[in-house]
């Protein structure tokens, strides 16, 4: 091969080095997850070892591969503050904290925070029109970066005043590297409040934040060149100094990349599936219906600076969470088979329901409380999980004591977050859906999900990591000069059909689910 390309895919649980050769094709990866690192009481992220971790990987690979670039894929709603020595300046919070004062509710629990979600509102304008604006969801916790650098002023006030340059995460680890600072579309335009879609620039939140001095101007993209790597990191990894290193990319954004490649840049909506299920139409033209606002539908931004309606819940979360209760119960560690007969029995009598959501406002079912009801009793899930550890109590759903009936209901209740979470990222008729992810290997899942949609066609595809192919790819551009679309024949993408069966139930039953998620 010409050369190699590495790719570090930064997940919130999984953190990844790969290496790709000048086909696109995988040679190499090395896995490893980091507990988090405690300050104050702050889950925080140990970016001093996760460091430590990726030179030591980019290492290995030099040795093996002529590796000539390297780019970025992160999770989203994270940043970094950095002092004039271009460290740190405080600690990397995890989005999942939800900040709570003394006039919220004790002890912290999510959705706790409502003093702290009510003052950002109060200060930087109504979450409607902020929504309106810059196609940010109003989300529980830090999932808005702007939310996380507001706590960041208030929880660290003496160090944020000597933060010189503030960067979004997939930037901070190409600076660690090359030295050179940048932003660049896709995480910008991440659910931050920090990006202003209609006027595209920075946004009144940003700038009454005080932060926009302490941005990057440019908004590059993606497959641009940040720097070649630093002398320091040369000497650590043993790689030639010519090494470039791309700007980094969001890597749901970077997931579209090889379908966009295959398939153009419409016409498609992917379902990514994982701990968060992120479902993304890329669309010609920005903007809400009215009644969209205050829901969890949102745009991103993609590599190409188009947007790209997005709507997401936490359905990976969900189904460990859920399963683990199962799996206590039962003593078992299998996931039951698709049985057709058994799941249209449960449509059909459409008297038991599990409802969203675990992490209260992270989907499309703001305060629904997590619960199942049967028969028109509902047991909610912290009563559950207390009977299942052996507590007396409120004791167990009918359907939770029938191993194979309870992951039905479980997989059902997925399919009907997935139903709503892709109509409202404006899904029209004879779109395709692609899913990808851990999902792929659920039949029961995919069987109802493309019996639901009449009018379009579902599809598994055969990427298993497309982040890091995304990521990979636009190292690929910035190497060859190359569109994305002279990448295509690098590569293929197995689109598998999946069957659809007449299951008029289907509907019925989500009536029925509708009306009782909407109880709350």
């Amino acid at each position: 091969m010409e050369y190699a390309i590495a790719v570090i895919d930064i997940g919130m649980t999984n953190k990844k080095v790969a290496v790709y050769d000048d086909t696109l094709r995988q040679l190499d990866a090395q896995y490893h997850n980091f507990e988090p690192e405690i300050v104050d009481g702050l889950q925080c992220h140990d970016l001093e070892a996760m460091e430590e971790w990726f030179l030591a990987c980019l290492g290995e690979a030099g040795k093996k591969y002529p590796v000539k670039a390297i780019a970025v894929s992160t999770h989203g709603a994270t940043f970094v503050c950095l002092g004039r020595d271009g460290k740190p300046a405080l600690p990397c919070v995890y989005y999942t904290h939800e900040p709570v004062s003394a006039s919220d509710a004790s002890p912290p629990v999510s959705g706790a925070g409502k003093d702290f979600h009510r003052r950002f509102y109060e200060r930087f304008g109504p979450a409607a029109e902020l929504q309106a604006r810059t196609g940010t969801p109003a989300f529980e916790a830090m999932i808005n970066p702007a939310k996380g650098i507001f706590f960041a002023q208030e929880q660290f006030p003496q160090a944020f005043k000597n933060v010189s340059l503030i960067l979004p995460y997939p930037q901070y680890w190409g600076f660690r590297l090359t030295g050179k600072a940048g932003v660049e579309s896709t995480y910008m335009g991440c659910h931050s409040y920090l990006w202003d879609q209609v006027d595209h620039c920075l946004s009144s939140v940003a700038r009454d934040l005080g932060i926009a001095p302490l941005l990057p101007d440019n908004l590059n993209r993606s497959w641009d060149v940040m720097g070649t790597i630093s002398e320091e990191a040369a000497q650590k990894t043993g790689l030639s100094p010519d090494t470039i290193v791309t700007m980094g990319i969001h890597d749901s954004n970077a997931s579209l990349l090889p379908h966009f490649a295959q398939k153009g840049e419409s016409g498609f909506v992917l379902n990514s599936t994982g701990t968060w299920c992120v479902m993304m139409n890329p669309v010609k033209e920005y903007g809400f219906v009215p009644d969209e606002l205050g829901k969890v539908v949102f745009f991103n931004i993609s590599a190409f600076g188009t947007p790209v309606k997005t709507a997401i819940f936490l359905g990976g979360q969900e189904f460990e969470t859920w399963s683990k209760i199962l799996m206590t119960r039962h003593q078992r560690e299998d996931f039951p088979p698709y049985d057709e007969g058994r799941y249209r029995n449960i449509l059909q009598k459409a008297d038991c329901f599990l409802m969203p959501e675990l992490v209260a406002g992270s989907g499309q079912f703001p305060g629904s409380k997590p619960r199942v009801t049967e028969g028109g009793k509902t047991w909610f899930y912290e009563d559950i999980a207390y009977a299942v550890e052996g507590h007396e109590g409120a004791g167990l759903p009918p359907c939770f004591n029938d191993y194979e009936q309870g992951f039905a209901v479980l997989r059902i209740s997925l399919v009907m977050q997935s139903l709503v979470a892709l109509e409202r990222t404006g899904l029209k008729p004879g779109q395709e859906i692609f899913t990808e992810g851990g999902f792929r290997k659920n039949e029961a899942y995919n069987r109802l999900l493309s019996s639901a949609f009449r009018d379009n066609k579902v599809y598994l595809t055969s990427i298993a990591e497309a982040s890091a192919l995304g990521a990979a790819m636009t190292a690929k551009m910035a190497l060859s000069g190359k569109s994305l679309g002279e990448l295509a024949g690098d590569f293929e993408v197995d689109y598998q059909e999946v069957q659809k069966s007449d299951i008029p139930e289907l509907f019925s039953y989500r009536k029925a689910w509708m009306e009782q998620v909407e109880k709350k």
